[in-house]
């Protein structure tokens, strides 16, 4: 049977097995893992990350029987790319959590929200650069470029902090002119109660600002991650589909490492010298006159850059003491 029908330049049917189990996999977190809204320790956690990185992974082989060899291995390549990337946002999350001071059983409910909208937006931006690409095929280069930048900039900002959220501007902005409750409300990020004149108005809770600020984070770690897998492949589905498994474990990813954070104090060099090795590929691949790199060749480079990050961090922390 000939599947004739395409979207994006791949056949419908395999981006409705994508969506469909990216569905039941949201399903099953809401419905029946997390349905009491509990808190989420470190050992569920982990057994949650290690199921989501291997559903991740074995849609790989999903790729390859679809699409051949080569396609599977950049969609690993960009899978181990946005899941390292995302390991950077975890910091970010935390910082947003402490400053809103969200209990630990209501954090789940703010991921879990937040990777829905994610899921809507990086639909949007991919597509966006995939029209881009396709039309323009000099735009890989200012992409190339600016992931150069942006990893030398990491490099030289060191281990400061993400920065004070008290000061940021859009953020006493929505305060200022939202009407926000004391406190929580539960699990509820809008909430009726009486307004200063006694009328009964809409208010919205923290936990909706804390939702807010995570959204508008992913944006930005966004303008990094999108160009950095358009940088290894430009097939629409093979970025969409490796962007989105490496999110989805986001949630359960945070909950296994916020404990530990301060143990991977030297992964954010890391994932600098990653992002100048992705740029660099494309300048170089261009100034050779060749397609690409080979995708082992950058799926090799980009383990051992992650490897040795981690490996750095775990040396050199061994005896650190976790923050209060």
């Amino acid at each position: 049977m000939e599947h004739s029908a395409s979207f994006l330049g791949q056949p419908v049917w395999m981006w409705a097995a994508f969506l469909g189990l990216v569905a039941v996999l949201l399903a099953l977190d809401l419905g029946i893992l997390n349905r009491k809204g509990r808190e989420i320790g470190v050992r569920r956690s982990l057994g949650l990350s290690a199921f989501y990185i291997s559903v991740g992974l074995a849609f790989g082989g999903f790729v390859w029987a679809g699409l051949g060899r080569q396609a599977a291995i950049e969609y690993w390549t960009g899978f181990v790319v946005e899941k390292s990337l995302a390991m950077d946002n975890v910091f970010v999350i935390a910082t947003i959590f402490g400053f809103f001071a969200v209990p630990r059983h209501l954090q789940h409910r703010v991921l879990f929200w937040g990777i829905l909208g994610v899921i809507v937006l990086r639909a949007i931006m991919i597509g966006f650069g995939a029209a881009l690409v396709q039309r323009h095929e000099w735009v890989l280069l200012v992409f190339a470029a600016f992931l150069i930048f942006t990893g030398i900039k990491m490099m030289m900002s060191g281990h400061e902090d993400e920065g004070d959220l008290s000061r940021n501007r859009p953020l006493r902005w929505l305060q200022r002119n939202l009407r926000v409750t004391d406190g929580f409300v539960g699990e509820r990020f809008f909430v009726r109660q009486p307004g200063p004149s006694g009328k009964m108005r809409l208010f919205v809770t923290p936990l909706f600002l804390a939702l807010l600020v995570i959204e508008a984070a992913d944006l930005i770690f966004a303008v990094d991650s999108v160009p950095a897998i358009f940088a290894i492949t430009t097939d629409p589905y093979l970025v969409y589909t490796s962007n989105i498994f490496a999110i989805l474990g986001l949630r359960a990813l945070y909950f296994a490492l916020a404990a530990v954070l301060h143990r991977f104090a030297y992964l954010k060099p890391a994932l600098a010298v990653l992002l100048v090795f992705i740029g660099g590929k494309v300048i170089v691949a261009e100034m050779l006159g060749i397609e690409k790199v080979p995708p082992m060749i950058s799926l090799g480079v980009t383990f051992a850059i992650l490897a040795g990050g981690i490996a750095v961090s775990l040396v050199k922390t061994r005896r650190a003491v976790p923050p209060l």
